[in-house]
Parts: C-alpha cells; sequence; structure tokens
C-alpha cells in the first residue's frame, strides 16, 4: 500500500471518529494500493481500520500477483463474499462505506448486522484525494501537456471535408500516437449550432464557414486524467461571435485569477458567473464553472456557487465558463488548474486568443 496515503485516511478516519471503513470503488483501490483491479459485478473491497489489520477482499477471478502490501483474503463466485466480510468486520462499531458500493452488498450487510451503524466513508477519501501530491501533480502536469499536443493537431486538421465523427476518430489515433492510454471522456466536437449544446454527442455534421467549433477532448496517460476545452471559428467569426468569445475568455482569466488558497470554491464560480451576466449573456452560462480532476475525470470538489469550501494547495480543477445560444451556436475555454502554495498554477498551455482556422 502506499503507505503516506493510507496514513493520511487513519488520521482523518480518527478525527471524524468512524473506526473502520470499506473502500470499494476500483480507482480509490488503485489510488492506496498502485493496482488496478476491475471487478465487474462482483465484490472487491479494501477494509482499513483504526484498529484491526488490514484487508483486501478479491475474487479468484482477479488473480493479483503483486505485493500490495495489505492480505488478500480470496473467495469464490459461489461464496457469500458480504458473509465473509463479517469474519473480519468490527460488528459493533460504525462503519464507512464507499458512495459507490452498489446496494446489493450494502443491503446484504445491513441484513446481516455486520455493524453498529453506516455512514458515507466517502467522503473521508475524497477529501484526501483532492489534494495531489507531488508525484501525482507531475503525472498531472504530463497528462495536460500530452492533451495540449492533441489539441494542437486536431485543430490543425479540422476541415470542412471531415465530419464530427471524422474528427473525433483522428483524435483517437492522435492520442495513440502520443502514447496514452485513450480518452478520460467520450470527445466532444461540436460544429455550428451544435455548440449550443454542452454535452453534444458527436454526429455526421459538417462545417460552413461562420461556424463555432469546440474541442472538448481529454487523455488518460499512467492513469492520470487531462481534460481542456478550446473553441475556434471556420473561416470567419461574426461580431456577435467575437463579443461572445471575449467575453468567456474574460471570464475563464478572471476566474483564474482568483484562485488561491484560502479562496473558495463559489468564489471562483462568481468571478466567471458574474462576468458574463454583466454583458448580459447570464441565462446562457448554463452548467458549473468546473469540477476536480485526477484518477478520475470528474471528482468530488466541483466549482460551483453552492460550494464553499476552501481550496487548499494540490488541489487540481477545471476553470470551464461557457455561452451557449440556442439554434445558433456556443463557446467554451477550460484550463485545468493547480492551486500552489500563493496561487495557481495553469497546466494548459494552447493559445486563447480568439482564432480562427480553414
Amino acid at each position: 500500500m502506499i503507505q503516506n496515503r493510507v496514513d493520511s485516511l487513519l488520521s482523518t478516519m480518527k478525527e471524524n471518529d468512524i473506526p473502520q471503513i470499506l473502500i470499494t470503488d476500483p480507482s480509490s483501490i488503485f489510488y492506496f494500493t498502485g493496482e488496478w483491479i476491475h471487478p465487474g459485478e462482483r465484490m472487491l473491497a479494501l477494509y482499513i481500520s483504526l484498529e484491526k489489520e488490514n484487508k483486501i477482499f478479491i475474487n479468484e477471478l482477479f488473480p493479483v500477483t503483486a505485493d500490495l502490501g495489505v492480505e488478500k483474503i480470496w473467495f469464490k463466485d459461489t461464496d457469500d463474499s458480504v458473509k465473509l466480510l463479517s469474519n473480519y468486520i468490527d460488528n459493533n462499531k460504525t462503519i464507512g462505506i464507499d458512495k459507490n458500493w452498489p446496494s446489493k452488498f450494502l443491503l446484504k450487510m445491513m441484513d446481516y448486522k455486520i455493524a453498529s451503524s453506516y455512514v458515507n466513508g466517502s467522503d473521508l477519501v475524497d477529501y484526501i484525494r483532492q489534494k495531489k501530491d507531488n508525484k501525482e501533480k507531475d503525472l498531472m502536469r504530463n497528462a495536460s501537456k500530452l492533451n495540449d499536443d492533441a489539441i494542437s493537431m486536431l485543430i490543425n486538421n479540422i476541415s470542412n471535408a471531415k465530419n464530427e465523427e471524422d474528427m473525433a476518430v483522428e483524435l483517437t489515433s492522435i492520442y495513440k500516437d502520443l502514447n496514452t492510454s485513450g480518452h478520460s471522456f467520450d470527445p466532444i466536437i461540436a460544429f455550428g449550432k451544435n455548440g449550443a449544446d454542452p454535452h453534444h454527442e458527436t454526429d455526421n455534421s459538417t462545417l460552413k464557414p461562420g461556424d463555432s467549433i469546440i474541442v472538448d477532448i481529454g487523455c488518460i496517460k499512467d492513469s492520470y486524467c487531462s481534460d481542456m476545452t478550446r473553441t475556434v471559428f471556420y473561416k470567419e467569426a461574426s461580431s456577435k461571435a467575437k463579443e461572445v468569445y471575449n467575453t468567456v475568455l474574460e471570464a475563464n482569466k478572471k476566474a483564474i485569477a482568483k484562485v488561491k488558497p484560502g479562496a473558495k470554491f463559489s468564489e471562483i464560480d462568481l468571478a466567471a458567473r458574474d462576468y458574463i451576466e454583466s454583458k448580459g449573456y447570464g441565462k446562457y452560462f448554463t452548467h458549473r464553472t468546473g469540477h476536480s480532476i485526477g484518477i478520475d475525470v470528474h471528482e468530488t470538489g466541483d466549482v460551483s456557487s453552492v460550494n464553499h469550501e476552501t481550496l487548499e494547495p494540490g488541489m487540481i480543477f477545471s476553470v470551464e465558463p461557457g455561452i451557449y445560444i440556442p439554434n445558433e451556436f456556443g463557446v467554451r475555454i477550460e484550463d485545468l488548474v493547480l492551486v500552489t502554495e500563493d496561487g495557481c498554477e495553469v497546466l494548459n498551455s494552447y493559445p486563447k486568443d480568439l482564432k480562427i482556422i480553414g
């Protein structure tokens, strides 16, 4: 196990009076053990305790040979895996349960009365995962650098001879050439009015002069995710399109300027939202300003008006304001930022000035 991370969890468990916890999300198990295990519908659980020996419960279908630094408890498909847990868990104490654990396991555990009470243990794990250590920071920097390279190559290859789906296929090839592990999410490539849908699903639309082109992409490298968005225009851009673009760009910059230790996520959101509203486009900014990112492309800690959590060094999240005008076009500009000791580091370097291609 990665002991400093486990030690942080044990300390947080003690502070929150949670004596034992079950971690079942494969991403979190990778975070603590350095090993990926994808169990499908089968049970997988890492048991961490303040008083008892830590264990990991794995189906024999997944023959993990690496030394995980924790005792492996194996079970078969025909075993009652939850009942097996009862031999190791302290029945008379509270247990923290992973937010992603399927109810078919949790309900059985509750039926068996394996613990005295159940709480959401993911809050503790997510809090630790939010603050990246030095190794994670470097991995995130590298993933973002590769994503910068990918978006540069992709935008340089856009033409009216290729539809959105063609560009998505091309991106897959680019990520392979860059030696990444592929997409961190399904890419969003939206031409013209398709860009008015923030989560447009890539289709066979082609370009016409004046179209905006939203390119929202991310790759995985060494198990860490990247995510960025740029918007460019094909052949020309109307005065309205230029106004909207510059409004989003300024909102992006104003929000990033607020990122520093002690600021709140809600203040970052407000900086972007207030500026867009001041320009008369408030109703067209329809989503939160950003999300945390790391092993998963969306992690706990969103940049929204309702998240008043204080920023701490090591946190990494997106700043991605947008304006979406129905049946016309959309603009989104997204960077990843790392909170430093005295401010922030922007992980993306691909230019953001208004760009007309073709």
